[in-house]
C-alpha cells in the first residue's frame, strides 16, 4: 500500500512538473509579435537588430522619447502616453532583449554597449531635438546618453533612475541566484504577480491584465536568457562625475514608497545635476508612472510646459 501510494504521490509530481514545463514554454518572437502588436507599433532596423517602436501623437509636435526598465516594456508608458499624446510626440520602444524586440546575438548588455545601441535608434526614429526620459533602467539608459549627446537632448524626465549603488551593484555586478535566474527564464504567473507586486506601494493597483502581458512578453523565446545575461553585465560605477557634466533641464520623480531604488537617492541625482527639479510621489513605489499617472502626468506637463515657455 505504502509503495502504491508512493508511487501515485511521484506521477503527481511528474505530471504537475510536465504541465508547468509546458504552460512555461516560450512563444516564438514571430507569434509575440503577431499577439501584442498594434496599429501604433512598427519594427525599425538599428544596432544591428530589429527594435519594436511605438509612436503617438503629432508628428509635428515635440518629442519626448520614454525608455521602460528591467524585464519590463513600452506598455509601462500607456497611461501617459494617453494624457500627453495631444500635444506631444511620444515615442517608447522595448530595450534589446525584453518583450518584442530582438535579443542580442552578441549578447551586448552593458549599460555602455545599450546607450550605444539606443542612440542608433534614435537617429532613425527620432527628431533632431528631444526631451529624452526613463524609468529605472531606462531612466540610467536616458541620462547616460544625454552626458553622451548633449546636442538632442532638450530635457531629461528621470523616473526612480540607476545610477548610484544600489542592492550589491558598484563598479562590478552582483552575482545572479539560482532563483533569479529560474524565474526570470520561466516566468511563472505566481512569480511575475510577487515581483510586480513589490515595485508598487500597493499591488492591488495591479491588473490581472498587466500580470498576463508582462509573463507573456519576458517568455518570449530567448528574451529570459538575455535579462539573466544584462544583470551579469550590470554596474553601477560612481554616477557624479557624469551627472555633473548634464546641461539639460531635468526632472526627477520618485515614489516615496520606492522599494527597489530608494527614495534617498533622489535629492543625490537632483544636486548632482546641473539644473533639476525633485518631485516626490505620494503612496507610490518604483514604478509611479503605472501606480500614479494622473500625478506623474501632470509634474511631466507641467515640466515640458516650461521647457516650451
Amino acid at each position: 500500500m505504502l509503495l502504491r501510494i508512493l508511487g501515485a504521490l511521484i506521477l503527481i509530481i511528474v505530471a504537475l512538473i510536465a504541465l508547468f514545463a509546458f504552460l512555461m514554454q516560450p512563444a516564438g518572437l514571430d507569434e509575440a509579435r503577431s499577439a501584442w502588436m498594434t496599429d501604433e507599433d512598427r519594427l525599425v532596423e538599428a544596432a544591428g537588430q530589429t527594435w519594436r517602436v511605438r509612436e503617438s501623437g503629432p508628428e509635428s509636435a515635440p518629442a519626448i522619447v520614454l525608455i521602460h526598465g528591467f524585464s519590463h516594456s513600452l506598455e509601462t508608458w500607456e497611461p501617459l502616453a494617453d494624457s500627453l499624446e495631444a500635444d506631444y510626440r511620444i515615442i517608447r520602444f522595448d530595450l534589446p532583449g525584453h518583450a518584442l524586440s530582438d535579443v542580442r546575438s552578441d549578447s551586448a548588455y552593458s549599460v555602455p554597449e545599450t546607450v550605444n545601441q539606443v542612440a542608433a535608434l534614435l537617429d532613425e526614429v527620432a527628431p533632431e531635438r528631444f526631451v529624452i526620459g526613463g524609468s529605472s533602467l531606462g531612466g540610467l539608459v536616458s541620462w547616460r546618453y544625454a552626458a553622451a549627446h548633449p546636442d538632442r537632448v532638450t530635457g531629461l524626465v528621470l523616473i526612480s533612475p540607476g545610477g548610484y549603488p544600489n542592492l550589491g551593484v558598484g563598479d562590478e555586478p552582483a552575482p545572479v541566484p539560482a532563483q533569479v535566474r529560474l524565474f526570470l527564464t520561466t516566468a511563472p504567473a505566481a512569480g511575475v504577480q510577487a515581483a510586480t507586486g513589490a515595485l508598487y506601494a500597493d499591488p492591488t493597483r495591479i491588473s490581472e491584465d498587466q500580470i498576463e502581458r508582462i509573463g507573456a512578453l519576458m517568455r518570449v523565446e530567448g528574451v529570459g536568457q538575455a535579462l539573466v545575461e544584462r544583470i551579469e553585465q550590470f554596474t553601477l560605477p560612481d554616477p557624479n562625475p557624469v551627472l555633473r557634466e548634464i546641461e539639460a533641464p531635468a526632472v526627477v520623480i520618485w515614489g516615496q514608497r520606492d522599494a527597489m531604488i530608494p527614495a534617498t537617492h533622489g535629492p543625490r541625482f537632483a544636486a548632482a545635476l546641473q539644473n533639476a527639479e525633485l518631485v516626490l510621489i505620494e503612496d507610490a513605489g518604483h514604478m509611479p508612472q503605472e501606480e500614479r499617472p494622473v500625478q506623474v502626468s501632470a509634474v511631466i506637463r507641467d515640466f515640458l510646459e516650461g521647457l516650451d515657455g
